[in-house]
Formats: C-alpha cells, structure tokens, sequence
C-alpha cells in the first residue's frame, strides 16, 4: 500500500526529528539559539544598494544593517534565476544535484536557432517529501512564518498546471505554521492591492505589497514571545512589474541622471519596508536575540554596472550579489568580508546557529559560515559551482556551467564546446578572457567542473 505524500512526509519528519535529537549540541559554549529572520529581495542586483555602489538609491534601513554587521563583497546567488535558489536554500542542495535548475514554468520545449540546443530538463517544485530548513527548524523548536514569494510548487499533470497540488506544495505543508502570498506564482499581478496573489487574503485597496508585507512581519514576530522563531520574508520586490508609490517615482524623476525612476523608486520602497521590521525588533528588545539576513535570489533584470551582463547569465552581473549578517552583539559592526559563499551556505549555517546537526549521511552544498560570522576565524573552501543548462525567460543566455576557484572562474559553454577564463582578482567585471594566456588553468578547471557535474549527475542540455 502506498502512502499518502503528506503522511509519508509525515513519518519522514518524524524520523528526522529524533535524528537530529540524538545529535544536537550547541555550535558554541553558551550560544544561545537566536531567531532568524532572513530577507531575500528578488531580482535585486549586487549594485542596487546604497552600500553597494548605487548613487541614485535611497536604502538606510538596508545601509545600516550593513554598518552593523557583515557585508560579504563576493557573496553568489546559487542559480542566475529564482527557483533554484529558493530551492537551494531550503534543502543546503545545489541546482545541478536538485534537479532545480530554471525558473518555473520557463521554457521548456523552446531550442535555440542558432546553437540547436534544448535545454535541460528539470523539475519545477520542491517535492513534499524534502525534509526542508523550516522542518528542521521546527523540529528543534522553532516558530516558523513565510511572508512573500515561494515559486516552488509550480506542478503539472499530463502537461498542464495542476491547482490541487500546487496547494499541498506550499509552505504551510513545508514546515511553515504561516504563510503569507507564499504560492506557485513568480512575481504579482499587481504590487497594488488588490494584488491577485491567491495566498494573501484582500484588507485595502491601494495598499503598496511592501508595506502589507512588513505589516505580516511585524504581527509574526509578535504572535507569540515563547521560544526563537524563523520568519522566512522573501520579497516579490524588486521583481516585475515595476511598480513604486507616485510619490517616490516622481522624487527619482527629479534626479538627473536617473534612467529608471520608477525602478529606483522600487528599490527605496522595498528598503523603507525593511526599515520598518528592523525597527520594530530593535524596539522590541530583540536585536541581541535574532540573527538578520539580507540577500537577493539573483541578478538584476536591469544593468548591474559595472558587473557584466544580469538576470540569466552566469557572468557576475546574473550571479553576484548583495549579502548581510546582522547579529547584534556577535557579529562585529561595519566588518566587510570577501571570503566566497553562495545560498546554500544558509542550511548549514542557520542549523548551526540553531544548534541542529544534520545527519552525517545527508550530502548538501553548503559550508557552515557560523565561525566566520562570530569571530575572525576564517573557513576553508574548495570551490563554488554554477550550473545553467537552460534558457532564461529572455532567452538571451548561452547555456553553461561555471567554477570559482580562489580568484579564478571559468565558464563552459555547451553551444559551442568552449571556456572563458576570468581572474576576478584583477578583472571582478569579466572584461578579459585569459583562458588562451593561462591554458593550464583553464584545462584543470574545466576537468574538475565537469567532474562536479558527472557527481552530483546533473542534467545537460540535448541537441535533439
């Protein structure tokens, strides 16, 4: 007899709960677990902040977050496009081994015209049966709300978009007791209520999703004062539409300079929202007790000057992006970090930091950033892997891999069989390709990427 998908998932958490019981122990002599409140905006570009070089943006919440924590300088987006790195977070797995490697629904039968290529094939939802971070948070006691974008229960059946399982696949059934606009959908209708995103119940007309969204938080964080809590706040800003209060678009219109009012008004507002959430854990007496994340889940769709290329591509610009740590008392105030890391280090890291081990035979992707951010100790890492073997949205992109190593990175394209070579020390923009200069390097790296992939059997792109 075959079990139901929520009763198997059941049993399967249950199993994990005891697991992690039995191996449990503090990451740190008297650390207490803190809440976690990690923040991913969406299509927000490694440029677009304040405290990341944008001179037309107004973001002091988010600048000041920076100021009192760790701003990392070379920290990736797992995938240059939303959900696989939604996924990789939730599971510490990298695109390539989860079999996540596009954005859902993307575009699965179009073959390029002038390569001939398909792209690979993937899954489009994270399957119940993944025991994911929130469970796992759960199981050691924490209180977990989800407020913003999911994209990770876009099913189908005999080809079409199944409604009824696309309602078991939402957060509430991945280890969230909330969830707040949580569902299949990729970006909204509308940024203005009413937004017509299924999961969030209509209160006022007009009302800017920013806002509604820091309001949820806001009443998560309050909803109960016993134990840590993991508030899972995953903007659909800044994605499109791009849609900002008048107010705001008409103060960037008056900027010379400015080339897309509407968007930087967007990027004001998303950080005015953030504003509102930090203030209200500082004044809540919290800052001591709740470890903040700030990151984005991919590249601009915009310029992300003056990185190369942005949403899409595996060049800096579609990959690089804005990260922060901000754990007040524990972390050093206004420190930058330039160690690599990328967004599976988060199940590791938030397990850590909640004194949860994870089972020894669980392989993730992911590296334990808990010594880097409490003390200068620095953590040892081979490499970072990239994996994109399908066509983004605006099917610009070419399809390819990529591996940084230290300061070097290479990309293999499989359109025409061939790498580039950067030296991110000398060349973080990827304006030189020096794979002819230095081939050596070039050859070992393209081996040992192509070795990654044969190990975590990640799917290619076909010529059919």
């Amino acid at each position: 007899m075959q079990l139901p998908s929520i009763l198997l998932k059941a049993l399967i958490v249950c199993f994990a709960y005891f697991a992690t019981m039995s191996s449990s122990q503090g990451v740190e002599k008297g650390l207490k677990s803190p809440n976690i409140v990690l923040i991913m905006a969406d299509d927000l570009g490694y440029t677009d902040l304040a405290c990341y070089g944008n001179k037309w943006a107004q973001t002091p919440n988010i600048d000041r977050l920076a100021r009192d924590g760790i701003k990392f300088t070379d920290g990736y987006a797992a995938s240059p496009v939303c959900t696989p790195t939604r996924a990789s977070i939730m599971t510490g797995l990298s695109p390539a081994r989860l079999k996540i490697t596009n954005h859902a629904p993307g575009n699965p039968n179009y073959i390029s015209k002038t390569s001939g290529l398909k792209g690979a094939d993937w899954t489009t939802f994270l399957p119940l049966e993944t025991n994911t971070l929130a469970e796992r948070l759960q199981n050691s006691g924490y209180r977990n709300g989800f407020i913003g974008k999911w994209h990770l229960s876009h099913i189908k059946t005999n080809g079409r978009f199944d409604k009824s399982k696309e309602l078991s696949l939402r957060p509430e059934n991945q280890g969230f007791e909330l969830n707040v606009g949580g569902c299949s959908y990729g970006g909204p209708p509308s940024f203005f209520e009413p937004y017509k995103i299924p999961a969030i119940t209509p209160v006022k007309d007009g009302d800017y999703l920013p806002d509604r969204l820091a309001d949820e938080c806001i009443k998560f964080i309050d909803m109960d004062k016993e134990g840590p809590f993991f508030l899972c706040w995953w903007n659909y800003s800044v994605h499109y539409p791009i849609e900002a209060p008048l107010h705001l678009i008409e103060k960037y219109k008056q900027i010379p300079g400015v080339d897309n009012p509407a968007y930087q008004a967007m990027i004001e507002g998303m950080d005015m929202s953030v504003g509102r959430v930090i203030d209200h854990i500082d004044s809540s007496g919290l800052a001591e007790d709740t470890l903040i994340i700030f990151t984005s889940d991919n590249g601009s769709l915009f310029n992300v000057n003056p990185l190369r290329a942005n949403k899409g591509h595996l060049y800096e610009g579609g990959i690089r992006v804005p990260w922060i740590f901000r754990w007040t008392g524990k972390t050093l105030k206004g420190r930058v970090e330039s160690t690599p890391i990328v967004s599976m280090d988060l199940f590791p890291t938030l397990l850590g930091v909640a004194n949860t081990k994870i089972e020894k035979d669980y392989v993730h992707d992911g590296i334990d950033l808990t010594s880097l951010l409490v003390s200068d100790k620095k953590i040892e890492r081979d490499s970072l892997y990239f994996h994109y073997p399908n066509f983004a949205f605006h099917k610009k992109n070419r399809l390819g891999s990529a591996i940084r190593e230290g300061g070097w990175k290479l990309i293999y394209f499989y359109d025409k069989s061939e790498s580039e070579l950067f030296d991110l020390k000398s060349d973080y923009i990827e304006s030189t390709n020096v794979a002819a200069e230095f081939p050596e390097i070039a050859t070992r790296l393209k081996k040992k990427l192509l070795s990654w992939l044969e190990e975590s059997k990640a799917n290619l792109p076909t010529k059919p």
